[in-house]
């Protein structure tokens, strides 16, 4: 039945009365039912939505259909394209008056910036289709622009960037060359009408959802202030330009799982590569963890941390974006017998110093000092030079100050990494992460998983097994054989030796990472590492030097 109403209230929109043709547009602040124009992108791309007129779409000022065909039997899907091309230095910014903002991507800057200082934001960044400025928030639009609806006066003031050629042809004339054009058409088929309205019942949840994303987003930027004493600019992403992105989450874009959810290749309408993870419900993570990741990364710049490109926020739908990473993730070269072999010993090498100093910025160079909680070869990324990247920031912990440590009753990580103190009673600091780099480290050097790899003869993980090697002066036996041809001896062993350093059983016997690149980066003396009592598993006869096997009782682990 409601259906049927939506249906006959549609039919009879175009034929309204002179008496509803004369109504005026309601303040903001007045209750009202949906009309057509409610309906998120009923005009299409570029498209201006005026219930007074009859028909109700028509192209903004400087904009002409892109299928006059489809424009005149009322298929506004393609909406509508510019008839002057931008050019970025000359253009200009038309004021209008809106009864409320276009919907899609924007750009939310929390600066003080001002009108001019709003608009030289905009002017600058030429993928900035307009700009608008509200108390203190600037925001931006980059794309086409949807669901605009334009009021003659006491609306919400919206720049739009046109050609400087089309300037003084702003305030109507486009729209009374359309409406010539579809006053002059055949009126559209009961097809036609059926199809529209179809899409205009998909599109009344839809509005509800993209409000939502507005108010969720708009906490996040505030969360984020509160963790920065600058402001950020976040991109806020349309779902529906990410479906479009990745072909609708296609599996043939899926680049692979992890703890948080699948991530996907896409590529953007202007033409950017991008990886989107997207949050599964199964994932045992959710909304506090996805806030985490957007907080901590949102304005860190480093060369070793991966950049975070925006955010989607919709429905049940969470999802981040980032850079595309073209080599994927590093277990997938380490522990491949056939990709390993495209990685030498310089890069090998190169990938574990740029992995140091990527940390080494997170724990002392950053504002925060932030610790990871999950460094693993899969969270480490490769770009087209194969420099890595660290990435994943969903159970990383920030402190302030010379705060360095917590404690967590939710011990959440990947076993084979997580550091003894962590593992057993919950207590985390930078030296957590440094446990993990020396476990990392040593998969890099040898290609082998230290989590279920283990040595029968000496029933030990390939920790043990590393160190029963050093103490009989056999460690480059460790070194993985396809880098035997490439590799420099000196440095293969200096590096077993840090890993041993930081991978020991005592958080303050570990070396920090201003150390660990001091010492991947010179010939300093290094101490000797402690024996380690915590390896898993024991020869029989209990001779063996890592014979210790600690029983270890946790109340809640969330591996991952």
């Amino acid at each position: 039945m409601d259906l049927l109403l939506l249906t006959l209230h549609l039919l009879l929109l175009p034929f309204t009365t002179s008496q509803q043709q004369n109504q005026n547009y309601p303040s903001s602040g007045t209750q009202r039912n949906d009309t057509y124009c409610d309906y998120p992108s009923v005009c299409g791309p570029n498209g201006n939505c005026d219930i007074n007129q009859s028909p109700a779409c028509f192209c903004l000022d400087g904009f002409t259909p892109k299928s006059p065909s489809g424009y005149s039997s009322m298929d506004y899907t393609q909406g509508c394209v510019r008839n002057k091309a931008l050019n970025c230095s000359t253009d200009v910014f038309v004021a209008y008056s809106v009864f409320k903002e276009p919907s899609g991507g924007y750009s939310l800057l929390n600066q003080r910036l001002g009108a001019e200082g709003c608009k030289g934001s905009c002017k600058s960044n030429c993928s900035c289709m307009a700009y608008s400025v509200t108390g203190s928030a600037c925001k931006l639009w980059s794309g086409d622009l949807f669901d605009v609806r334009l009021v003659k006066e006491g609306g919400q003031a919206l720049y739009i960037r046109m050609s400087a050629s089309e300037e003084h042809k702003s305030g109507g004339g486009n729209h009374k060359k359309i409406v010539g054009i579809i006053v002059g058409s055949t009126v559209a088929t009961v097809s036609g009408m059926i199809m529209i309205l179809a899409c205009c019942y998909i599109f009344r949840k839809r509005r509800k959802k993209l409000e939502d994303m507005r108010l969720r987003a708009s906490e996040i930027v505030d969360q984020i202030n509160e963790y920065e004493e600058g402001d950020i600019e976040l991109p806020f992403l349309d779902l529906s330009r990410i479906v479009e992105a990745t072909g609708n989450f296609a599996m043939g874009n899926k680049l692979g799982e992890g703890g948080f959810g699948p991530v996907y290749k896409g590529t953007l309408d202007d033409g950017r590569q991008i990886a989107v993870k997207k949050l599964s419900s199964s994932s045992g993570q959710g909304i506090n963890e996805f806030k985490n990741e957007v907080l901590l990364i949102a304005k860190l710049q480093h060369r070793n941390l991966v950049r975070l490109l925006g955010c989607c926020i919709e429905d049940e739908e969470k999802l981040l974006i980032y850079e595309y990473m073209p080599n994927k993730s590093l277990d997938g070269f380490i522990f491949d017998q056939t990709r390993r072999k495209l990685l030498d010993w310089p890069k090998r090498f190169n990938i574990i110093c740029g992995i140091s100093r990527g940390l080494l910025y997170l724990h002392e160079d950053s504002r925060l000092r932030i610790i990871h909680r999950d460094l693993k070869a899969s969270n480490i990324l490769l770009d087209n030079e194969m420099d890595p990247k660290i990435s994943d920031f969903g159970l990383a912990r920030c402190f302030g100050g010379d705060q360095s440590k917590g404690n967590t009753k939710k011990i959440v990580g990947t076993f084979g990494y997580m550091a003894p103190e962590y593992a057993i009673s919950g207590h985390f600091s930078v030296k957590s992460d440094v446990f993990s780099f020396g476990i990392l480290l040593l998969e890099i050097i040898t290609g082998r998983k230290n989590r279920g790899i283990y040595f029968p003869s000496d029933n030990v993980n390939l920790y043990g097994h590393a160190w029963d090697l050093w103490k009989q002066g056999r460690s480059l036996e460790l070194v993985d054989e396809c880098l035997k041809e490439s590799w420099n001896s000196s440095e293969a062993q200096r590096c077993i030796h840090i890993c041993l350093l930081c991978a020991q059983q005592h958080p303050q016997d570990r070396p920090d990472m201003s150390s660990v690149v001091l010492m991947l980066g010179s010939e300093i003396d290094l101490p000797q590492p402690k024996f380690p009592t915590f390896i898993i598993g024991g020869n029989s006869d209990g001779k063996s030097s890592s014979s210790c096997q600690n029983e270890i009782s946790i109340t809640e682990v969330e591996p991952r």
